[in-house]
């Protein structure tokens, strides 16, 4: 475990080699990422891989044989080697070793790699298939942003989501036990808007999830609207939207795909949005992070 700090103009990000997952996310100064609390959540903001979420009773079938995961997969819980580092950017790398080949069967090579510009934060997934058949995957991020952001003040209720359009839509629910998505119940979230006030009841089914959000951007900020932060995500399919109980925290993570679902098997490369990269293929995903 290390700590490594990139600096670029205003901004400042620092990652722990344990997991590639970022642990702080500054800008002028002040700090927007979710610090941890063992009250609520002690993570800030992990990197998902090779699934998102969970599979039903952690395992699938597939192919290359048995697959054993862990909510949100492998990737989180190992040491990331430091690949190359530069100013304003750092490149982490993670090859798959026996232990993850028993639970996961596809070798890989996942590089993260963050690059701080005037935009704010790029977070960037390079996967790369270093076996002989073709490997299914997704990949999504975990961040948690501070509320209330800084420079403003307010209850949690007082902040709100804006999307780049006006749509309207209802989340699939999440079973809190199982963590698996039920497509047959729904919880209406936006109705012809473009902004979701923070409400908590519709944690009650755990996790939102949002499906091809309106221009793959999303801001939360407070109603001034001078100060917040902006997740975009093109090339993400899904975004989730989390908090748990009365945590003073929002978690908007973008994912390529989603925990298993209820009419859905237990194949692996059944799942819904399942992604594929063949022998010697490079994937990459990137999404950004815009403090302000």
């Amino acid at each position: 475990m290390a700590l490594h700090t990139i600096r670029k103009g205003s901004y400042e990000a620092t990652i722990d080699s344990n997991g590639a997952q970022l642990v702080s996310l500054k800008f002028e100064g002040y700090e927007y990422l979710w610090q941890g609390d063992s009250r609520w959540w002690t993570g800030h903001a992990p990197i998902l891989f090779p699934i998102v979420g969970m599979l039903r009773n952690d395992a699938a079938t597939s192919t290359a044989g048995p697959v054993s995961l862990k909510r949100h997969g492998i990737a989180r819980n190992y040491e990331h080697a430091v690949l190359s580092q530069g100013e304003g950017w750092i490149a982490f790398e993670l090859s798959s070793n026996d232990e993850m080949l028993a639970r996961y069967p596809y070798p890989f090579r996942l590089r993260m790699v963050y690059e701080l510009s005037d935009e704010g934060l790029k977070q960037s997934y390079e996967v790369l298939n270093t076996g002989d058949a073709a490997m299914p995957f997704v990949v999504g991020g975990h961040p948690a942003f501070n509320v209330p952001i800084p420079r403003t003040k307010g209850a949690w209720e007082d902040y709100k989501v804006v999307f780049e359009d006006r749509w309207t839509y209802a989340t699939p629910w999440m079973d809190k036990v199982n963590g698996l998505i039920d497509y047959g119940s729904f919880t209406p979230v936006v109705e012809e808007s473009d902004v979701w006030r923070l409400d908590r009841a519709p944690f009650e089914h755990e996790a939102i999830v949002l499906e091809d959000v309106p221009g793959s951007t999303v801001t939360l900020t407070d109603d001034e609207g001078a100060h917040g932060v902006t997740v975009g995500f093109a090339g993400f399919k899904y975004l989730g939207i989390w908090s748990p109980s009365d945590a003073p925290l929002l978690a908007i993570e973008p994912w390529a795909g989603i925990a298993t679902c209820l009419d859905e098997d237990d194949v692996f490369e059944h799942k819904r949005n399942m992604q594929f990269a063949n022998p010697g293929e490079k994937r990459t995903f990137s999404f950004t992070i815009k403090p302000f």
